[in-house]
């Protein structure tokens, strides 16, 4: 059962934005959708990878991630580690809500995609003055696991391997971003359409929380705050 985010704390979570700038981070946190790719196709050292991936693990040091997007909302990512497994939770929050939305999480209950393509290529960018997961490039590869869209087009494998270069990769690495573009290995990549009246997209997988409207159960006024905030404010 996905962990609500106020259960969190009560628990042993740390800050993890420093872990972004440290050796091995990329190929630990993207572990399960690169599929056994080596290290080394993201820049990396075994070594570094596999002691980041123990890091991200750690049942003493949850790391918490928050992608800062317009309008006050942030995608927060949890690192959920008890005895047996370390689970990844994502949530959409805002300060306004009184619970947080649940985008993605592969624990026992399976939940995702939470994003297609044109949603997660459209909160790339950082408000102004945010402060969090700022940058661009940093910001796709950590939402990466959320995505989960049959019908990426040959731009967003361009974005991913961009990124990946950007955070150490060698050049040419388009192959590892087609694969890290397949989706997350519990819920794959599914087919999504856009609800004109609802003005959300929906999504087909039977995982997926994004089957109805997104925020459907908010106020008017959040409700369009939060359709914004999902095309780019």
């Amino acid at each position: 059962m996905v962990m609500a985010r106020h259960w969190y704390s009560s628990s042993p979570v740390v800050d993890g934005h420093p872990l972004l700038r440290e050796p091995g981070f990329w190929p630990a946190h993207l572990a399960d959708l690169s599929r056994g790719a080596p290290p080394e196709d993201f820049g990396s050292d075994a070594g570094d990878a596999g002691a980041m991936l123990e890091r991200l693990h750690d049942p003493s040091a949850w790391p918490v991630f928050t992608v800062p997007l317009v309008g006050g909302f942030a995608i927060v990512l949890h690192y959920n580690s008890g005895e047996e497994c370390t689970t990844t939770d994502y949530f959409l929050t805002h300060p306004d809500w009184s619970r947080d939305l649940v985008l993605a999480s592969d624990d026992q209950d399976r939940i995702g995609p939470g994003l297609c393509w044109p949603e997660l290529a459209a909160l790339l960018n950082a408000p102004p003055g945010a402060t969090g997961v700022t940058d661009p490039d940093a910001r796709l590869l950590l939402l990466l696991p959320v995505l989960g869209d049959a019908a990426v087009p040959e731009e967003a494998v361009t974005a991913v391997g961009r990124a990946l270069v950007a955070h150490g990769a060698p050049e040419g690495s388009r192959a590892l971003a087609g694969r890290l573009l397949q989706g997350h290995p519990m819920w794959g990549a599914e087919a999504w359409s856009f609800d004109e009246d609802e003005r959300s997209w929906i999504c087909e997988g039977e995982h997926s929380p994004r089957r109805t409207p997104l925020g459907d159960h908010l106020p008017a006024r959040q409700r369009t705050a939060l359709e914004a905030c999902l095309e780019g404010g």
